[in-house]
């Protein structure tokens, strides 16, 4: 039974396997696994160092160049309130040209050169996957901020974690029964051929099923694709919905070739803001979007209701209403994944805290800290919304967003519950060597 020191925190007395050294006061919106004793605070005065592996270039610059914006508004935060168990908090970056096999070299770069504490941010799940057997060979902590089933599969090794933001096979899931009651059942796929599109066909096509409903086709497009007409036309004519998820620099393109091939008619479609990631919804040629729904891991436009930590997050990474920079209206933000990197910076320190971190030997203590977490509250840490974490897996589970197209923004129409989107492990990583 868990024992509450504050509103907001809760550890155990009790010692399991995870633990071996003496507590410290946890951190706002954290809730331990029943047995975890915190560590000693560290005295070093040096500073933690983060290795930020960041899509500078290649078809996830977009996504890269807001992870990295999110990244330093949160590190300054960080700083801001003493840092990290009172050390400052220093952001490493290396372009890893959202290339899998250069990705590994960055995560050998940051252990072997640049001497960092841990390895954090990467989005794309080739990169992920190219880039975990390094970090685990060389026992590297790697908190990946991406959205593929790659880590929770079990199918990576134990110094992987994805504990601020959700997996593809929660998002559908928690998603289908919404699909398929307001939209339609015969569905047709458009999903880029690689892992993150795969996780997308394999996983929504047996949660519609779930559902009553049937995936008639799958249309799979080249990441580097840049035109997109002559896919469209192996497009069923009885599809009730189109579900559309694309990503990289031809998204724009591929939005606006899809509406010049309906004409304004066509199914119902029910779109992966990763299709429109980045991209002004009042860009000439998206009128056609109107009325259409797109998934959001976290709402791109203010919305009325927002809480104030919500604004503040907004403020504090420089977006407007509208999910475009204060300084540029016509450069859109990454809204719907970019907070991950805000959250998963905020479970790293919380998990260093609770290690006691003083260095590369108390990695193991990491990472038996980060799989002890079981919920993250909503508020300034996780702006995003209440999560719940679970250890075996190394992945979080959330609320996901659904919004519809109105007048060139989107406005949330449901959101998930957290256990929508849970779903029974296919793995344990604690059962793994450290």
């Amino acid at each position: 039974m868990s024992e509450k020191r504050s509103k907001t925190s809760l550890l155990t007395d009790k010692l399991n396997r995870r633990t071996a050294l003496k507590g410290l006061g946890a951190s706002a919106g954290l809730t331990l696994a029943p047995g975890f004793v915190r560590y000693a605070q560290a005295q070093s005065s040096e500073p933690i160092r983060i290795g930020f592996q960041a899509h500078r270039t290649g078809i996830g610059a977009a996504y890269g160049r807001w992870y990295e914006r999110t990244t330093m508004a949160a590190a300054k935060a960080i700083n801001d309130a003493g840092g990290i168990n009172g050390r400052p908090l220093e952001i490493v970056t290396e372009d890893d040209g959202t290339d899998p096999k250069r990705g590994a070299e960055v995560v050998e770069k940051f252990a072997n050169q640049h001497k960092v504490d841990v390895v954090y941010g990467t989005l794309f799940s080739h990169v992920v996957v190219g880039s975990a057997p390094t970090a685990g060979e060389l026992k590297m902590p790697y908190y990946v901020v991406s959205e593929g089933y790659h880590v929770a599969s079990g199918k990576l090794n134990r110094y992987v974690f994805q504990p601020g933001i959700t997996d593809v096979k929660a998002q559908v899931s928690s998603m289908a029964p919404w699909v398929a009651s307001n939209l339609g059942k015969k569905v047709t796929m458009i999903f880029p051929d690689y892992a993150f599109g795969h996780d997308h066909r394999d996983f929504f096509t047996a949660a519609i099923k779930e559902q009553g409903g049937e995936v008639i086709k799958h249309v799979p497009i080249p990441p580097t694709e840049s035109s997109f007409t002559r896919y469209f036309p192996q497009i069923p004519s009885d599809t009730e919905v189109l579900y559309h998820v694309m990503v990289g620099p031809a998204v724009l393109t591929f939005v606006k070739e899809l509406g010049e091939f309906y004409g304004g008619g066509g199914p119902k479609l029910f779109g992966f803001i990763d299709s429109l990631e980045a991209v002004d919804m009042a860009s000439p040629g998206l009128e056609f979007l109107d009325g259409s729904h797109f998934w959001e891991g976290m709402p791109r436009y203010l919305q009325a209701d927002a809480p104030d930590y919500v604004k503040a997050y907004r403020d504090a990474v420089g977006i407007d209403q509208n999910g475009a920079s204060v300084d540029d209206p016509k450069d859109v933000s990454t809204a719907a994944h970019m907070f991950g990197c805000w959250e998963t910076l905020y479970v790293i320190k919380a998990a260093m805290e609770a290690a006691g971190y003083q260095g590369p030997d108390d990695r193991q203590k990491l990472v038996e800290a980060t799989e002890a977490m079981t919920e993250f509250a909503a508020g300034p840490e996780h702006p995003q919304g209440a999560k719940k974490f679970n250890g075996e897996l190394h992945q979080c589970f959330g609320h996901q967003y659904i919004s519809q197209v109105s007048d060139g923004r989107m406005e949330v129409v449901h959101r998930t519950e957290i256990e929508d989107g849970m779903y029974e492990p296919e793995g344990d990583y604690t059962t793994q060597s450290l």
